[in-house]
């Protein structure tokens, strides 16, 4: 008896650990340089370096109400510091900001940029913020929540 607690608590402690999570920290998601991908007829890019597909339709439908004409856009995108992935094309009004989720992509924040839509929108890593360049517009440094106002 005297054996028994000490070793059932020595094996409930050891279950304890063994279930607790894990985390690896500090990690650095973030992508160098953008990725310009193009869709097929199906709505679909794929980045090939990174091993990623996933279908454009809802974000194209949300911006434009049209989910039918989805051949050929190209799409650019780039991940932050944090695993955020910034999504834009050209006539867009918002970046589309997007976490992984079990099996997709899921809209962590839209950012209004402009009411006409962009002209020719590209992405640079500027960590820890992600920059948004639009033609001869002032660039913008953006963050899952929104422009960064002052950030340099």
């Amino acid at each position: 008896m005297r054996l028994t607690i000490p070793l059932l608590t020595l094996v409930v402690c050891g279950l304890l650990i063994g279930c607790s999570s894990m985390m690896l920290q500090p990690a650095d998601f973030s992508w160098p340089v953008e990725s310009v991908l193009k869709s097929d007829n199906k709505g679909m890019v794929q980045e090939n370096r990174y091993q990623l597909s996933f279908s454009i339709k809802p974000m194209l439908f949300a911006e434009t109400a049209d989910s039918t004409n989805v051949a050929g856009i190209t799409v650019r995108m780039i991940r932050d510091q944090m695993g955020y992935y910034y999504l834009v094309a050209p006539k867009f009004k918002n970046v589309y900001v997007f976490m992984a989720a079990e099996g997709g992509l899921k809209l962590e924040n839209k950012i209004m940029i402009s009411e006409g839509g962009m002209s020719s929108p590209a992405f640079n890593a500027r960590p820890p913020h992600v920059q948004l360049l639009n033609g001869n517009d002032k660039p913008q440094l953006l963050s899952k929540s929104g422009i960064q106002e002052g950030a340099k």
